[in-house]
């Protein structure tokens, strides 16, 4: 840090000393003089370097408070890395080449941008993808520069937290949205970094760490490309770094036992919260050519320190069929507190799990929350009894379940448990709680139990029948816990839930491995238009060929999409709904024109035989689809029209036979509506 700068953290910290002794205790210091002096350092220090705290007194605006958080979009991608709980995987990842070794803080990250100068921008990461807008609170931080010298522009990445020694002092006087005081610190500087006004931020003490570089380094020329000599330059910009050290290449696993001991007396020390540690390349030019998956870069590995474990009572197996079929095991054990919140179920994963955990009724296991999240079974202290406790049939149908073998982790058997019955009331019933979630389509308010309510009076038996339930309304409104005004703002929340985007309706359609993640990776690749996804999928376009997309995900697009329900689902269900980026909303125009009084197809039942010049088999099921017509795979006497090619066989013979409408291709191209 240079002189200039260090003097100004100087002045800062020793005048909001003095404001704090003068204001809230009445037992100041110094004199008035002096304070004076100094404030007027400070200031000229201020203007000659370019460089002010957002806790500067200089800063006398006030602070700003905002009716929401808005969303934005992140040019660089936040993602995660990759983690591990063994030193010595940090090891096998450094190799050959130096690393820094640096404090994983217990806290929120925040991503901040400057241009000429100012602070322009502050955001959490959210999903890495999408964050919130925390502007207005950035300037409530403690050491935060609002203004710095360099003029071009610059974002960096960092952590918003809460000093150990200032939660134990808060803690007791705040509540969470629950009513209850907040447990830790992590969960206090994340709604604090949150909240609406600025002010409430301020008096949560919330310090910031800078600890990436994401944009603007080709300004550093002599440095830019190391990591560690980027994050030091930033410290004559007024900005606070996350502790590191270096870490040569070729080190070995005792000398970086060593490193993360040396870096947990310093954040001790220091006071800072911490969960783990962070190893990453220190060349940003190599870090670069390593690429990152869907959700890691590739660069960087995480050290979790261990978990936590708790020992309690094993008592019972909660079975829980899924919307695949799946039936999950739930462990449920006696209560324990675990980071300030009580425990009492995890889940068992799958069979095999159990059975190697040796689980009975009543004996004494061990419980942790795997990352300070997820509760999970750690060991069993009483083994040698093991009592199968698998059930026979599905506790929702009642049908005989059936045991399945894949490969797990490591290339290890792993056996699961099923329910084969796609009538299972439980697998219809999680389907729709799928679609209706946040994640997909985000439909406020459209709980479990409604859902269960509505599937058992009839109103839904597919997605399509959510957004005419209208037809029901008598029925609903006589739904115990309904009346006509829960039943005007299910279908508020319904209606609102047909403004959707891309990613929403991939998610919605639950396709086996996609998620969100792969459904963005598919959005920015196709425009955001759902036509050009499906028609890629049914020209078997090789998927693999995005980063993010391995075999299985594209073989599970490809399978998806073969299957004529599936199509249906996906061309029909568009109609009901407009998409965000337009693309869609054209499309499903043209599909309803297609639907108007001069498609003579909408409606009917279409088989196509022998070898098509313009299309291939999945293109013409498309197109058939697209008129609002059914794709059939055999003539019977439902069958409308058979579209004949080359070469057509029994199928011909059978139309014939039945006296069905038989089109060459040429006529059914020319049928087709303008």
């Amino acid at each position: 840090m240079s002189q200039a700068t260090e003097r100004i953290h100087e002045l800062v910290d020793k005048l909001n000393r003095y404001r704090h002794e003068y204001y809230n205790e009445d037992a100041p210091s110094v004199s008035d003089a002096v304070y004076d002096h100094l404030y007027d350092e400070l200031a000229r220090a201020e203007k000659e370097t370019g460089i002010i705290l957002s806790n500067s007194p200089t800063q006398t605006v006030g602070y700003k408070a905002v009716s929401n958080l808005e969303k934005v979009r992140h040019r660089i991608p936040l993602l995660s890395l990759d983690k591990t709980k063994m030193v010595s995987d940090l090891a096998s990842f450094a190799k050959d080449h130096a690393a820094l070794l640096m404090l994983k803080l217990d806290g929120l990250t925040v991503k901040l941008v400057y241009e000429d100068g100012k602070l322009v921008e502050g955001s959490t990461r959210g999903d890495g993808d999408e964050g919130e807008l925390i502007t207005h609170n950035v300037a409530a931080f403690r050491n935060v520069p609002l203004s710095i010298p360099y003029k071009g522009h610059l974002e960096l990445s960092g952590e918003g937290f809460i000093h150990k020694s200032d939660f134990e002092r808060l803690k007791d006087t705040l509540a969470g949205s629950d009513g209850k005081p907040y447990r830790n610190a992590r969960n206090l500087a994340s709604g604090s970094i949150r909240c609406l006004d600025a002010n409430t931020c301020r008096e949560r003490e919330i310090s910031f760490f800078a600890f990436n570089i994401l944009a603007g380094m080709d300004k550093f020329e002599d440095i830019r490309d190391s990591r560690s000599a980027l994050l030091l330059s930033m410290i004559d910009f007024g900005f606070g770094i996350c502790p590191f050290v270096p870490v040569p290449a070729g080190a070995s696993t005792e000398e970086i036992e060593k490193q993360i001991r040396n870096l947990q007396d310093l954040a001790e020390a220091s006071d800072i919260p911490i969960d783990g540690m962070v190893l990453r390349y220190d060349s940003l030019s190599y870090s670069a050519g390593l690429g990152r998956t869907a959700r890691y870069y590739n660069d960087g590995i995480a050290f979790k320190f261990e978990d936590d474990v708790y020992e309690t009572i094993f008592r019972s197996i909660e079975w829980q069929t899924g919307r695949s079929g799946e039936i999950a095991p739930v462990a449920v054990f006696d209560t324990v507190e675990i980071d300030g919140c009580e425990v009492s179920r995890a889940s068992l994963h799958n069979l095999t799990f159990i059975k190697n955990l040796e689980l009975h009724p009543g004996c004494r296991i061990l419980v942790s929350k795997r990352n300070m999240i997820i509760p999970h079974v750690e060991e069993n202290l009483d083994r040698g009894a093991y009592e199968d406790m698998v059930p026979d049939t599905c506790p929702c149908c009642g049908q005989p379940t059936r045991t399945y073998s894949r490969t797990g982790d490591k290339g290890r058997m792993v056996e699961t448990l099923h329910c084969d019955n796609p009538e299972c009331g439980s697998r219809i019933l999680q389907r729709f709680v799928h679609f209706a979630e946040k994640k997909a389509m985000n439909i406020r308010g459209l709980s479990e139990a409604t859902l269960d309510q509505l599937i058992r009076i009839g109103a839904l038996k597919g997605y399509q029948d959510l957004y005419h339930l209208d037809r029901y309304r008598e029925e609903i409104t006589a739904l115990e816990g309904f009346g006509k005004k829960s039943y005007e703002n299910l279908i508020a929340s319904i209606n609102e839930s047909r403004n959707t985007t891309f990613v929403r309706f991939v998610v919605a359609m639950d396709i086996p491995l996609i998620g969100r993640t792969a459904s963005r990776i598919l959005d920015r690749h196709f425009h955001g238009s759902l036509r050009e996804l499906q028609l890629a999928a049914l020209d078997r376009f090789d998927f693999t060929c995005l980063d993010g997309i391995g075999d299985i995900m594209s073989s599970s697009l490809h399978k998806w999409f073969r299957r004529s329900d599936h199509l249906l689902l996906w061309c029909s269900l568009q109609k009901e709904l407009n998409f965000e980026n337009g693309l869609d909303a054209q499309a499903s125009g043209e599909e309803n024109t297609m639907n108007g009084t001069n498609n003579k197809f909408a409606g009917c039942t279409i088989v196509a035989t022998g070898k098509l010049k313009n299309f291939t088999r999945d293109g013409i099921n498309a197109r058939i689809i697209s008129l609002g017509a059914m794709p059939g795979s055999s003539v019977t006497k439902k069958t409308d029209y058979l579209i004949c090619g080359e070469k057509a066989g029994s199928k011909l013979a059978k139309a014939q036979q039945l006296g069905v409408k038989i089109l060459t291709e040429q006529e059914f191209l020319e049928m087709l509506p303008a």
